[in-house]
């Protein structure tokens, strides 16, 4: 529903798009809510919006991100990937993707593209794997990472505006927030280590391993900030973290 929204979160989604040093030649999103067990990038000339939900109100169905794909960034990130990328014609752009996009772009006239998650892999393999992306960023592409370091449905308050955020995702979110200030890559990469906080705050690894993928993006000694911060009816961590600002 932020993709309708004007809040907090909506509201600094914007601010990073105003902030950035130039307007992105184009964006690779990897987000959460395609967890396939391959790795596939979009490869469209115009990626259809994808409503990939239920159960809400009908503007939310109407809305359409129309940003054009890049079959030549399709083509870059898939072999910077070999042997694992292949070529994807039947995805698009999900929720997962354009609600922050519609705030951050809302013009839509950056191409995008989407690389799946891969659930058959280890998070390890996943960062490793990430960083084969680097070389895109000295050619003007934006990487984004959509999910949330926090992200317990069973847990969540629903319909109750407001609920305090569970002790257990404070403190997990502490513990992130102090490996990355430490550099402590390992400790993040192995988050199920971390304990029960990290279990309950992770219980299913999609929603965290968008993170991973821009963790893999930093440089020695690259400034890490937070431009989004908060929590969504207590297990949802709406944390943004930036790399490079």
């Amino acid at each position: 529903m932020n993709a309708l929204s004007c809040n907090a979160y909506t509201e600094a989604w914007s601010a990073i798009g105003k902030s950035l040093p130039a307007k992105p030649k184009a964006i690779l999103c990897i987000s959460a809510h395609w967890y396939i067990p391959k790795t596939a990038v979009t490869a469209q000339e115009n990626p259809p919006t994808i409503h990939d939900f239920g159960g809400f109100p009908q503007e939310l169905y109407r809305v359409q991100y129309p940003a054009p794909g890049s079959l030549e960034l399709a083509a870059e990130v898939a072999d910077l990937l070999l042997p694992h990328a292949v070529m994807d014609t039947t995805w698009g752009l999900d929720h997962g993707t354009w609600s922050v996009l519609v705030h951050m772009f809302p013009d839509a006239d950056i191409p995008v593209i989407q690389l799946s998650i891969d659930e058959t892999k280890e998070a390890a393999w996943h960062y490793e794997t990430a960083r084969n992306l680097a070389p895109l960023r000295d050619r003007g592409v934006l990487i984004l990472g959509s999910g949330n370091i926090v992200h317990n449905l069973h847990t969540y308050s629903w319909g109750k505006h407001d609920a305090d955020p569970y002790d257990w995702a404070l403190r997990f979110e502490k513990m992130v927030r102090t490996a990355l200030r430490s550099d402590n890559v390992e400790s993040l990469i192995a988050y199920e280590k971390l304990g029960k906080d990290a279990l309950l705050s992770v219980p299913t690894p999609d929603h965290y391993l968008p993170f991973l993928y821009i963790l893999a993006q930093r440089q020695h000694n690259e400034e890490i900030g937070f431009p989004v911060e908060g929590f969504d009816d207590g297990s949802i961590s709406m944390t943004a973290v930036q790399i490079g600002v």
